[in-house]
């Protein structure tokens, strides 16, 4: 079955290229393309598709805010999002995070990149470009925290403390099954006790968490 994709972004020829890249993917396919935020949330919440893919500066409004109301914490049956933008501003990425986006690409990532995020964000994974990711790691890792990270309702296990790296370090939950030697289905299960535990949303959180906390030392 085709991944469902949604495609929101105000210059049609971003759009358009979008569209190209994606459906040359044989498990993808655009279902939809809008010009602004208010069609983008309309659209999404009339087709429900596996994931919407936003810019961030649309008229009336932005893709965070669009994020937000099909994502956010308040959401009973939330989205996946995939914000894409040409600003690499960290104000924006902390945002579109906190909105509940389960991805941040740059317009420059490339085909396979962009192709491998819409993958992720289908399958629950989260996936945000490599300078990003790179950047606001080492960020938390250098940076005393204002607020005391979260106590785990439980001790994490061992196992769970290998899958926290992993997904600290942006993996995907295929790329921690093979890098474990653990089966997708217990990835699966260990990151869901991961959330529970650490009453996280989203994986973002939980490797937020882990540089937090100094588990990546």
């Amino acid at each position: 079955m085709s991944i469902h994709v949604l495609i929101a972004d105000d210059q049609e020829i971003v759009r358009t290229g979008l569209t190209m890249i994606l459906n040359a993917q044989a498990d993808i396919e655009v279902v939809a393309q809008v010009a602004d935020g208010n069609a983008a949330v309309e659209r999404a919440l009339e087709l429900r598709p596996d994931v919407c893919l936003f810019d961030i500066r649309m008229p009336g409004i932005d893709g965070i805010e669009a994020t937000r109301r099909l994502a956010g914490p308040d959401v009973e049956d939330p989205l996946a999002v995939v914000v894409i933008t040409t600003f690499d501003l960290d104000d924006y990425v902390y945002a579109a995070l906190k909105a509940g986006a389960r991805g941040f690409l740059l317009k420059d990532a490339g085909p396979a990149l962009l192709s491998e995020a819409i993958r992720a964000a289908a399958a629950g994974d989260a996936l945000i470009a490599p300078r990003v990711t790179a950047r606001l790691l080492t960020e938390f890792a250098g940076v005393a925290v204002a607020v005391p990270p979260v106590q785990p309702s439980e001790p994490l296990t061992n196992r769970e403390e290998d899958v926290l790296r992993a997904v600290a370090r942006g993996k995907t939950n295929a790329e921690i099954s093979r890098e474990l030697h653990i089966s997708l289905s217990t990835v699966k299960t260990h990151v869901a006790n991961l959330m529970a535990k650490l009453m996280a949303r989203n994986r973002v959180e939980v490797a937020i968490w882990a540089y937090e906390t100094r588990r990546m030392r």
